[in-house]
């Protein structure tokens, strides 16, 4: 038994504190700020469950009969065995600790009702779009509830606070007060991290800026380079640095190291002041002015573009735009982990209310701002024991810091997006999947057919990816009329994407025929070990001109140097 006068105190803050974060939790949801996420749905669902007596019977008879097993076998009427057992994959309960009788029978109880309620939500006569949302939020519910996430319901949260005398817990009660305070859960030591010293450190020179981005211009690291400059278009609603973390995983530096002039947008997070800007600001006063500057500075018509993420959708809805002005610019472009046929979007689509969506747009010509902590919580909540609850356990209950970690330091350094800009993605993307319907809408005053746009294009996507599924990227082969090569990588949406060569790790699959399906596209693949970022880098040469002495100057006599990357823009962390 705990020997400390603390302990009782504890548990007591615990609980508010629980409360407070609960209802926290629920509030950054709200319409005002997200799409709700329709836990009334797991209510719907079941409210069919009575048109399914026979089958609803013959589960609860199932569920009752393996309790009366699994409880037999715990107070030893039966020989012990295990009723119901952990998916691999579910490190939950890993720990010897769980082995003990009691702790056992507690494990296996949760893994049993959780089985059931997910057969429940199974078996409800709902239409196949609402089976799939009652099943992703009753998971979500179930997740929410494991014993695990529970001082007295997982032991080795309670053998370490006999161990520490209630230490542990008492350092995890002061860790959940700051996080609480802060609005996020802490992922990695954060102390061990600075953008600018040891994060998004590839040289280089803030050679422009305005109210919605600064431009990169890097520091050659080679004595020649490709003639035909790269510009990088990275997603607005991360920092841009997670493709320029430590030299040992920097993308920036491995392109950079193969002899390509590069330039990369480092998007502003989106303050009061221009929280009214629109998707074609991030065309017009991003994506062009930005081609622009760099044609300038290198002396040469035509660039290359890379993007990643909704970056990519950017670009891809800029190009219809520079075609109507004549403006031929680009060269190739690729795709990093880029969406554009929404059809089939993953498990993010059920945070997407459309009445929100509508709520919003009457709303859009006032300006606002969509937090990006906000957004970094639904993208959490995807895969929420990985990315919430593991770290609830470890620094609230254990007390324990995260280890240190550059890619989570990045996940807690989100962006804002403005809200006009938002709600026109969630309309036009996710909602009516646009993009694939030519002409549906209009961008700068003009009407966008992605199917007219002929580069060469190199498209990646990963195949666990939780936030762009690979299928769906692939998609875009189906859509663009150019010539096209996809590349899969495997893990996913950024582990897959920032695979360092100098790492060997992982592989990835190429298979020239774009012309199959998704399905049989891979099934004939080939598997190549290491990173993704070799077949692109050979792809991309061709298309890069001839090579040139690199240039010793940033910039030229209209674009001087502002300030050393990274710059200031992406160095703004949120309140």
């Amino acid at each position: 038994m705990l020997q400390n006068p603390t302990i009782d105190s504890f548990f007591q803050q615990l609980t508010e504190a629980n409360r407070q974060w609960t209802q926290g939790w629920v509030n950054s949801f709200s319409p005002v700020n997200l799409p709700t996420p329709h836990m009334s749905a797991l209510h719907e669902a079941f409210g069919h469950l009575s048109q399914n007596q026979n089958e609803l019977f013959a589960h609860h008879g199932e569920y009752y009969r393996q309790h009366l097993e699994l409880w037999m076998s715990f107070i030893g009427a039966k020989e012990k065995a295990p009723v119901v057992v952990p998916d691999k994959s579910d490190r939950r309960f890993n720990a010897p600790e769980w082995e003990e009788p009691l702790f056992d029978y507690i494990r296996q109880n949760y893994l049993l009702t959780s089985n059931w309620l997910m057969k429940l939500v199974d078996g409800t006569n709902t239409d196949a779009a609402t089976k799939e949302k009652t099943a992703f939020f009753a998971r979500q519910f179930i997740d929410a509830l494991s014993p695990a996430n529970f001082a007295f319901t997982n032991p080795e949260v309670m053998k370490l606070a006999v161990e520490t005398k209630g230490e542990s817990l008492t350092e995890g009660m002061k860790k959940l007060a700051e996080d609480l305070q802060r609005g996020t859960i802490t992922m990695t030591d954060e102390t061990q991290f600075e953008v600018g010293k040891n994060l998004a450190i590839t040289p280089g020179q803030v050679v422009f800026e305005n109210d919605l981005f600064q431009l990169v211009q890097y520091t050659p690291s080679t004595d020649k380079v490709y003639e035909r400059p790269l510009l990088v278009v990275p997603p607005c609603v991360n920092k841009y640095y997670i493709m320029d973390l430590q030299p040992n995983n920097s993308m920036m530096a491995y392109i950079v190291s193969q002899g390509f002039t590069t330039f990369l947008i480092s998007w502003k997070s989106v303050t009061p002041e221009i929280s009214k800007l629109e998707w074609d600001d991030y065309i017009e006063q991003g994506v062009l002015v930005a081609a622009d500057v760099v044609r300038k500075i290198r002396k040469t018509e035509k660039m290359n573009v890379l993007s990643f993420c909704i970056g990519g959708e950017i670009v891809s809805t800029t190009i219809p735009v520079m075609q109507a002005r004549g403006l031929d610019w680009f060269e190739s472009i690729t795709l990093m982990t880029v969406m554009l046929d929404h059809s089939d979007p993953g498990d993010i689509k059920h945070f997407i209310d459309p009445k929100v969506v509508m709520e919003r747009e009457a709303k859009v010509h006032e300006g606002g701002i969509v937090s990006g902590k906000e957004l970094a919580r639904v993208f959490a909540a995807l895969r929420s024991n990985d990315l919430i609850w593991n770290y609830v356990v470890n620094n609230y209950l254990k007390g324990k810091t995260p280890a240190p970690f550059d890619l989570l330091y990045w996940n807690n350094d989100p962006a804002n997006l403005a809200l006009p800009m938002h709600t026109f993605f969630l309309r036009n993307m996710y909602l009516e999947n646009n993009l694939t319907k030519p002409n549906s809408f209009s961008l700068c005053g003009v009407p966008i057919d992605l199917t007219k746009v002929d580069l060469p294009t190199y498209i990646f996507a990963a195949r666990e990816d939780h936030i762009v599924p690979w299928k769906s990227a692939f998609l875009t082969t189906k859509i663009f009329s150019g010539p096209v090569r996809f590349a899969l990588g495997a893990s996913g949406h950024i582990a897959g994407a920032i695979n360092p060569v100098s790492a060997n790790k992982r592989n990835y699959w190429v298979n020239d025929d774009v012309s199959l399906d998704a399905d049989s596209w891979y099934e004939t693949a080939e598997s190549r070990p290491g990173s993704w970022w070799q077949d692109w880098a050979a792809w991309l040469a061709p298309q890069s001109g001839k090579e040139m002495a690199a240039p010793k100057a940033h910039g030229n006599a209209t674009f001087k140097p502002i300030e050393p990357a990274p710059g200031r823009y992406v160095k703004e962390r949120l309140a």
